[in-house]
């Protein structure tokens, strides 16, 4: 049996999609026969998955030099046919980067300030964020012609970035997109609850026939909240037939874009609802999905929608755009601040005829079974298979 470990910093799913699709990758690895660990700088005392290397201590994020040096010591005493991490280790068989590469995220988090002096300065000034410096130092070190640790790119636009950043030759990476699980329906009532909520909460009533437009995302300024607020500014000055309204699901604060929608005369079509532990019953409240992100790897959140057949508003640089076709199966904008066209696409999906027929195209086109986490972990697993074999070639 093929024994693997999977390293990810932290062992805790509360934290976001990367934390997620590790636990969900790994427990698919060992249905299809492969005894995988977790290894985890720290992690949560109730997830017995994972190996904690460094402590359980969540507050306090640990040096990658202490995670390095605790791997190595737990790689000398534990044997694994396949080392297999989301962090730069040039010791890694499989680099899977979920956040993309450290150049790009750089490069994308710089862009998504609107005053062009700030991100001036953001660009300039990247290195003064000491650990992200360090993890862009190793990931550098990873590709060097000398190594030999492939990269697993969850899209397209990730494999782009190892080669335009690092000159990575394309027989070290190998796109394995990213996927979810699709879990059971959610619960009918639940879901029924939550709209007629959303309703109330804008003063909106069904026979207003507004379309709820979902937007899920704890970096509100990377992923896009301003530009579909001036979006929806625009809607409302065409006076659409029917209302967009967007319900704001994660953790930032909101501040600065309540006041921005205040500002634009669009307060009532926004709906500020935290962080909400079951995203795929928000989903399934909603119409359409919304994501006008200036950089995400792959989005979990568009493969989320896709999954339910829910039609998702994103953009170029969002690797999950690569999984649906434009004006098929939802809408793909090239530029987050291009809002007269992201305010074209909310009209578009508002649209019943639009939106059912995108819905039907996604079913259609068995787009679940193109994402799921299964297939992720298939093709995963023949990876392995092959840098086995290409090892036992070269002893």
């Amino acid at each position: 049996m093929t024994k693997a470990a999977i390293i990810i910093e932290r062992a805790d799913v509360s934290l976001g999609g990367a934390e997620r699709s590790v636990q969900e990758l790994a427990a698919r690895l060992n249905a299809l026969g492969v005894q995988t660990a977790v290894l985890a700088a720290t992690g949560t005392p109730d997830n017995p998955n994972a190996t904690v290397l460094c402590g359980e201590n969540r507050a306090k994020r640990t040096s990658f030099d202490t995670f390095r040096q605790a791997l190595q010591s737990h790689l000398t005493r534990n044997r694994y046919d396949i080392i297999h991490s989301a962090l730069p280790f040039d010791f890694a068989d499989v680099y899977q980067p979920r956040g993309g590469s450290y150049a790009e995220a750089v490069a994308r988090n710089a862009a998504s300030y609107d005053n062009p002096a700030v991100r001036l300065y953001k660009s300039a000034t990247s290195r003064l964020n000491l650990r992200r410096t360090v993890l862009l130092n190793a990931e550098t070190r990873l590709c060097r012609p000398q190594q030999r640790t492939i990269v697993a790119a969850l899209s397209d636009y990730v494999k782009s970035q190892f080669i335009r950043h690092y000159r990575l030759p394309e027989d070290r990476i190998r796109v394995i997109p990213n996927a979810v699980d699709v879990r059971q329906p959610p619960d009918p009532a639940q879901v029924d609850a939550l709209r007629t909520r959303i309703l109330s909460q804008m003063n909106a009533s069904p026979a207003d026939q507004p379309a709820i437009f979902l937007f899920a995302a704890n970096n509100f300024r990377l992923k896009g909240l301003a530009p579909i607020i001036r979006a929806l500014a625009i809607l409302k000055n065409r006076r659409e037939p029917r209302p967009a309204c967007v319900a704001v699901a994660g953790s930032d604060n909101p501040h600065a874009y309540r006041s921005l929608a205040a500002d634009l005369r669009v307060a009532d079509r926004l709906l500020f609802m935290g962080p909400l532990p079951e995203i795929h019953t928000a989903l399934a409240a909603a119409d359409a999905a919304v994501l006008p992100t200036f950089y995400d790897p792959c989005s979990r959140f568009v493969l989320e929608a896709l999954a339910r057949a829910i039609p998702p508003i994103t953009t170029r640089f969002n690797g999950a755009a690569e999984r649906y076709t434009d004006r098929r199966h939802g809408i793909i904008i090239d530029d987050p601040r291009d809002t007269r066209a992201l305010a074209d696409a909310f009209a578009w999906l508002a649209d019943a005829d639009n939106r059912l027929a995108a819905a039907e195209a996604i079913r259609r086109d068995n787009l679940e079974q193109n994402i799921s986490i299964a297939s992720h972990a298939q093709t995963m697993v023949e990876l392995y298979r092959h840098i086995i074999a290409d090892r036992g070639s070269r002893s």
